[in-house]
């Protein structure tokens, strides 16, 4: 019996190269094409027993080229998808053409060599298309250490069903983080189902939560909803605290039975909140439950912010110009070196969701292929943070030497200050500086120690 006869589809010649060089040593046949057009002209000179293929190429895009081969019935091999990036719909719409797997780029070669195995034993049995192919793409996007140890957590975490508490500040991808989780988990084939606290008051809440019965006619409420699946709670710091109450009365007991009903129901959906950093400020000022706080934290996800985590700015820069491009429709354009640099120095107060915005309008925005330096410059000055923001969401960079030395120094003699309990003579030995001049220092940059040692 002959070996496996592979077509490589990449417009990468590296790419094509070393994947070539790899099912080579593993005795396989191997047909390499650089592009749709190549791709085509394999397939009618060739029967093919696999096929690897790439989403982006500069002529006819992979999942054009999937869904050709699929209405004309021409799909007699297993498909697998690679890209650096993709997005939900290009999987679903992947699986939906019969695509079996998906490899993420930079090509690992041992889960490749597993995907090619496992693509070629299960050749005409794709039913676990979309159980494989989604969660990888709606992996969170970042090869920094701190990104690839965040997923690694939320892997760890979807394999059990205690609730999960996840703390970010907004636009850091939070609900994103949820869905991968969700993803993951063995609930991944039932509701994902996200409920906005901030849509919920103390009026509509239990009805909201618990559903209603009225007249024969049954109104399902958030749990009831997410029964199997997943309940995402999106900023539970939005909850009054008549809503809180009933969400912990639900959690406690593990049942809860509709307005109007008689019957109890059990509870039979994993629970994920989210909430901001202050989220221990607002249990002290009283606004809310820390015995709710304490059930929904069985297990604990910290989200960083962007700025944590800059160097993988320009890989979301590509992925989100991937993205809008393929699910906007959006001209195709790219970030100089120097734009990306500029952004990777950029403090991100509002997060990933931020950088899609920004992304997007410069889309929008450009005719050239390039989106240069000065354009970034452009669009991150008229959007620029007020400067009483804290200083790690402050574009420093973007102010004149003496503007941004006074506003570093402001906020880092303000923080020291508020560490000495106001006290000028404990701040001047913190900091190293001579009694009489620290105070000609605060009083020309408007520190008002006399306030903090006050309220201290």
């Amino acid at each position: 019996m002959s070996n496996p006869h592979v077509l490589v589809v990449d417009d990468e010649a590296d790419i094509r190269t070393l994947i070539k060089d790899i099912l080579a040593d593993e005795s396989y046949g191997v047909t390499v094409a650089a592009n749709a057009a190549e791709a085509r002209s394999a397939r009618a000179d060739h029967k093919f027993d696999l096929i690897l293929l790439d989403i982006w190429m500069p002529d006819t895009d992979g999942i054009t080229l999937l869904r050709e081969w699929s209405d004309d019935g021409e799909l007699n091999c297993p498909v697998v998808i690679m890209s650096g990036h993709g997005t939900v719909d290009t999987a679903v719409e992947a699986t939906r053409l019969g695509a079996f797997d998906f490899v993420e780029k930079p090509l690992s070669l041992a889960k490749l060599l597993r995907t090619v195995e496992a693509a070629l034993e299960s050749a005409g049995k794709q039913s676990r298309a979309a159980r494989s192919l989604l969660p990888s793409l709606l992996a969170p996007v970042g090869r920094s250490a701190l990104m690839q140890g965040l997923r690694e957590r939320v892997q760890q975490y979807a394999r059990h069903e205690g609730s999960v508490l996840m703390s970010g500040e907004p636009g850091t991808g939070r609900g994103a983080f949820a869905r991968y989780m969700h993803g993951l988990s063995r609930r991944a084939d039932e509701p994902l189902t996200t409920l906005t606290a901030a849509s919920i008051t103390d009026a509509n809440c239990e009805e909201q939560l618990l559903g209603s019965e009225r007249d024969g006619e049954v109104t399902a409420g958030a749990f009831e909803r997410a029964s199997g699946g997943t309940l995402v709670i999106d900023e539970l710091s939005d909850l009054g605290l008549v809503a809180q109450r009933v969400l912990f009365g639900i959690l406690e007991s593990g049942r809860f039975t509709r307005i109007g009903g008689t019957s109890p129901m059990r509870v039979d959906a994993r629970v994920v909140a989210t909430v901001g950093p202050e989220y221990e400020a607002r249990i002290v000022a009283g606004e809310l439950r820390r015995d709710l706080i304490s059930h929904l934290s069985d297990l604990f996800l910290r989200i960083p912010p962007l700025r944590d985590y800059a160097e993988d700015v320009p890989e979301l820069l590509t992925y989100y110009v991937d993205k809008l491009v393929d699910s906007e429709g959006l001209t195709f354009r790219r970030f100089s070196v120097a734009a990306q640099n500029r952004l990777r120095n950029y403090p991100w107060p509002d997060n990933v969701r931020e950088l899609k915005n920004l992304v997007r309008r410069l889309l929008l925005s450009g005719s050239s292929d390039d989106i240069a330096l000065e354009e970034v410059e452009a669009e991150i000055s008229a959007s620029a943070p007020l400067l009483d923001e804290p200083l790690v969401k402050q574009d420093l960079l973007a102010l004149p030497l003496r503007e941004a030395r006074e506003q570093f120094e402001r906020a880092y003699l303000q923080q020291q200050l508020v560490l000495c309990g106001g006290k000028v003579g404990h701040l001047a030995k913190r900091v190293g500086m001579e009694r009489t001049h620290l105070y000609r220092k605060l009083r020309s940059l408007g520190v008002d120690f006399k306030s903090v040692s006050s309220d201290d």
